[in-house]
């Protein structure tokens, strides 16, 4: 492992790099490099237990300590008791790129791919613990960080001390297509609250709708902006301050640089293709996504296959929908996945293994041999739906905080409560 060190206002950071194999069962079929910062607090900080951050995504990199000294957020609260593990997950960034694997045909890309889901990912953590000389350490899970926190649990229960999730527990054993018609479900519901507060974007919408069936707008990167593109600004519903930043992008006049640029990639995948590529990927515990979330897409959403979009409710949003008609910019895809497009429908139809072992994870959380496990399941969260959360806690024998006061991204809007109530909870304090 190499290391080096630097300092932080208030912060010691050391920042390691190490090899880890493409494919753990195969070591000599490649590897990578894994990147991940340590951040303590000065003084007796780098003596404390150590907390493994898992970031959401798939596809983003781990949350930097920017804004040092810290005294908000959940980094700062997590500081107080742990010294922070930030592991940039295989393909993000200091971690080897997945860019656009140049060199090989699709099918080998889709081989590379396949290796840059949960399992590796945790794979690629026990690696580090043991070069970092860790016996046990906690984690920390966000979205699909706990997702990878749920693969932990079924892979390596032995080296963890305790396991926090926040709007990412994932279900187990359910198959993908039930997963998104219920997210279907739960975007038709913010997709209404979204009027309820913005009812004059209403009309505003059937007129965008209209004069993107009739025009050809572009993007400011050339891509095509259509209905599928606009529904799927609402991705940003599922965030506290989603509702307001959807508003202010319908509100700007539709030919202005303004909207054309933040009309662009709205799942930002040209900076994140791991989020296209193996997004369905992580809901697949033993199946076949076929492209789930189009499948499953209701009419009134656009559903119905090529043209359908005017078809449906202009209300209503998509939300962590993905498809293959991202793959193609002009019907509102995104260009830059060009080099990766055909890969990315061999994924579609590759037969997953399986990502939980059932038997491993049933009551891993319960008695005192247990691996205390707490996690904050959000009411309103449309990406990791709560009834989903609660079976899969009820599984584990895990605590949960259930709540409608924060969407998806409370671990950002309000860390500093939401960790130290799972901290609390599995310390047993609560």
């Amino acid at each position: 492992m190499r290391t080096a060190e630097l300092h932080l206002p208030g912060l010691r950071v050391l920042e390691h790099e190490l090899d880890v194999p493409l494919d753990h069962a195969d070591p000599a079929a490649g590897s990578l490099v894994l990147f991940a910062r340590e951040v303590s607090a000065v003084g007796d900080g780098a003596g404390r237990p150590a907390l493994l951050f898992l970031q959401g995504g798939p596809g983003q990199e781990a949350t930097r300590p920017a804004g040092a000294p810290l005294t908000s957020g959940w980094m700062a609260r997590a500081l107080r008791d742990f010294r922070v593990v930030l592991l940039d997950q295989r393909g993000t960034g200091r971690s080897t790129p997945v860019g656009d694997l140049p060199g090989m045909t699709p099918a080998q890309q889709a081989d590379h791919l396949a290796h840059f889901r949960a399992d590796s990912i945790v794979r690629d953590a026990e690696v580090l613990r043991e070069a970092l000389g860790v016996d046990r350490w906690s984690l920390l899970g966000q979205s699909f960080g706990g997702f990878c926190a749920l693969t932990y649990l079924s892979l390596a229960p032995a080296s963890l001390r305790s396991v926090h999730i926040t709007g990412g527990l994932p279900p187990v054993g359910v198959h993908p297509d039930e997963v998104y018609a219920a997210t279907w479900a739960q975007m038709r519901v913010l997709s209404a609250r979204y009027h309820e507060r913005y009812p004059h974007d209403l009309e505003r919408l059937r007129r965008l709708h209209a004069h993107l069936a009739a025009e050809d707008l572009r993007t400011t990167t050339g891509d095509r902006v259509t209905s599928r593109v606009l529904r799927a600004a609402g991705h940003s519903l599922g965030m506290s301050d989603g509702a307001d930043a959807l508003h202010a992008l319908l509100e700007r006049p539709v030919g202005s640089p303004a909207f054309r640029a933040d009309a662009a990639d709205p799942l930002g995948l040209a900076r994140n293709p791991l989020y296209l590529l193996v997004h369905e990927a992580c809901y697949a515990d033993g199946a076949t996504t076929a492209w789930s979330a189009e499948r499953t897409r209701p009419d009134d959403f656009g559903g119905g296959g090529e043209g359908a979009d005017l078809l449906g409710d202009p209300a209503l949003f998509s939300g962590e929908h993905v498809g293959d008609w991202l793959l193609d910019p002009e019907r509102g895809g995104v260009g830059a996945l060009a080099p990766v497009a055909e890969a990315a429908r061999l994924l579609a139809d590759r037969p997953w293994p399986r990502l939980y072992d059932p038997s491993a994870l049933d009551g891993v959380a319960r008695g005192a041999d247990g691996v205390p496990v707490a996690a904050a399941v959000y009411l309103d969260d449309p990406y990791v739906l709560a009834e989903h959360s609660r079976a899969t806690a009820s599984l584990l024998g895990a605590r949960t905080w259930v709540t409608d006061e924060l969407l998806h991204n409370g671990l950002r809007a309000d860390g500093d409560r939401v960790l130290s109530r799972l901290v609390d909870m599995t310390a047993g304090r609560l």
